[in-house]
């Protein structure tokens, strides 16, 4: 009789080990599936927010109309003026006849 309570109790304990061993497993694997659930509706979550972009309306500027152009003195005025600086010596010769040139090519 010895023999078969010895072989009983080898049996009980092993199918208890089994049977716990099952049951971690098992746990294990529902955390390791609640995590990667958690974390898929976190991806999905980011995905969504940028996968709808907000549309915001283009706000226009309405451009200021540019400045008016000086108004350009006539040749003769400018020539009188130049002639006028060069008399006061402001302007060499060498300086009228630059200007002068310039006056004459607009």
């Amino acid at each position: 009789m010895g023999l078969l309570r010895m072989a009983t109790r080898t049996a009980v304990v092993a199918g208890t080990a089994t049977a716990v061993s099952n049951r971690v497993s098992r746990r294990q694997a529902n955390r390791w599936s609640q995590q990667e659930d958690q974390q898929y509706q976190q991806q999905y979550a980011q995905q969504q927010q940028y996968a709808q972009p907000q549309y915001v309306q283009p706000q226009y500027v309405q451009a200021a109309p540019p400045p008016p152009a000086a108004p350009q003195k006539d040749t003769v005025t400018q020539l009188k003026e130049l002639a006028e600086l060069k008399e006061q010596g402001i302007l060499t010769e060498a300086e009228f006849a630059a200007q002068k040139a310039k006056v004459l090519a607009m």
